[in-house]
């Protein structure tokens, strides 16, 4: 399986903000939308993606008074795509390498969508789902 095939159930919706954006203002935007990682950008170029991580790892830091700041001062810089060709298996392994839990994807330089590792578990909880009915079925018709 595909990411292709994974947007294509959840969606291509990707929420972001500006690099100027305050972090009390993305913060208000993860809360709202219940959603983990909002994508920093400037028009149509990634500049970054801000998680809850990071968030929780500049208040422990800095302290509350880093909520006025710009997310540009937050955000993870160092951003790791995929593209909708990809493995379901080999961005799993991306992300746990990594250690980070949202994986924008892009095509020809855009943003076609963000996968969360919830969704890929979500997706493949359904993969085993599927192949243990097909194999009910097929001892069932033996």
């Amino acid at each position: 399986m595909t990411v292709r095939a994974v947007l294509g159930s959840k969606g291509h919706q990707v929420i972001s903000v500006s690099p100027d954006t305050k972090l009390s203002a993305a913060i208000k935007i993860l809360t709202e939308r219940r959603i983990g990682a909002v994508m920093v950008m400037s028009g149509q170029k990634i500049d970054g993606i801000l998680s809850e991580r990071d968030i929780v790892r500049v208040l422990g830091e800095r302290g509350a008074g880093v909520l006025e700041e710009p997310v540009r001062g937050v955000m993870t810089s160092k951003v790791i795509t995929c593209h909708e060709s990809d493995t379901v298996s080999a961005i799993m392994e991306v992300m746990t390498s990594g250690k980070f839990r949202h994986l924008p994807v892009v095509d020809n330089d855009r943003i076609v969508g963000l996968i969360s590792i919830g969704d890929v578990v979500k997706w493949r909880v359904a993969e085993f789902e599927r192949e243990q009915e097909a194999l009910q079925d097929y001892i069932k018709t033996a």
